[in-house]
């Protein structure tokens, strides 16, 4: 009965018998690994060595690359062990790690948007006071306060789900994921429920708020000022705001997933919206701020070019 209630190991469902087919979708999804890996550094690269990139700007840029390498690492790197396996089990302290690093990595992903949309606030509603206010020091503590309060609350989250009796072990995800396992619990989850809560408020629903509120306040600075005004507005937020909106949508659909039984209605969707989540923005950061920045676009192209040569 000890052993039902405190299961030592977590068993995920939702992947499928893909019988000879495991060892093709085991390299297609290694390769996506890798590009993921050379793209982020790319950019992480690019930006420690040329000093003319030393802006907070690129610095938050360069904190969110290093946020993909992270949370990435920390679903791959089992994901696909599983693709080879045909038991689907994992340790439960294994599990708890996961659980640990993916909403780290989420929380740090929303947090430094926030951060990134407060650097594009003042740079087009103050350009006089940029300087002034985004020092080092400053710089410093945004990044430090980005980090440590996720880093906390989520620590907070995955300890108390650490800690419920637990009557079943199958989650329903190709990943361990903390309401999965909350649910499994034999005892009710009342300060689980607001606990997570409160975090999801101050670490998702937060920074969201305040990205749109800076882009409204932009927004109504753009119509009062030209088209030239505009369009230089546009190239130097649009890889924020493409980032902003791929990830709330990433979001969403990990909260849908989490909350209903998606798996029982389309497992396949289930499995490309579980995906999403921790493939889709390591994905799509380094694309978007290597090409779409004209600064770093210049100097990965330049980067390659010598490569090359030499």
């Amino acid at each position: 009965m000890e052993n039902h209630t405190n299961p030592l190991f977590f068993n995920l469902t939702m992947f499928m018998d893909m019988g000879p087919y495991r060892y093709p979708a085991f390299v297609l999804c290694f390769l996506l690994y890798v590009f993921i890996i050379v793209a982020n550094l790319v950019v992480i690269v690019v930006i420690a060595r040329e000093k003319t990139l030393h802006e907070p700007m690129y610095i938050f840029i360069m904190c969110l690359t290093f946020n993909s390498l992270y949370g990435s690492a920390g679903f791959f790197l089992r994901f696909l062990q599983d693709l080879l396996s045909k038991t689907h089990l994992i340790p439960r302290l294994a599990c708890l790690a996961q659980v640990y690093v993916i909403y780290t990595y989420a929380s740090y992903e929303l947090t430094l948007l926030g951060i990134m949309a407060y650097d594009r606030y003042v740079a087009i509603i103050q350009p006089l006071h940029y300087h002034n206010k985004l020092t080092f020091r400053m710089i410093t503590v945004l990044v430090l306060l980005a980090c440590v309060y996720p880093a906390i609350s989520v620590g907070v989250c995955v300890y108390l789900a650490s800690t419920l009796p637990l009557c079943d072990n199958r989650i329903p995800r190709v990943f361990c994921a903390n309401w999965n396992v909350v649910k499994l619990s034999c005892v009710t989850t009342g300060l689980n429920n607001v606990v997570g809560m409160f975090v999801s408020i101050t670490t998702v629903f937060l920074p969201l708020a305040f990205v749109l509120y800076t882009y409204v306040r932009i927004f109504l600075v753009c119509r009062k000022r030209g088209s030239e005004f505009r369009s230089k507005v546009i190239q130097k937020c649009l890889p924020h705001i493409v980032t902003f909106v791929n990830y709330s949508i990433t979001v969403f659909c990990d909260v849908a997933l989490s909350r209903i039984n998606l798996g029982e209605i389309n497992p396949f969707l289930a499995i490309i919206l579980s995906l999403e989540f921790v493939v889709i923005p390591p994905l799509l950061n380094p694309l978007m701020y290597g090409l779409k920045l004209p600064e770093i676009r210049k100097l990965v192209f330049k980067m390659f070019s010598f490569m090359t040569k030499a």
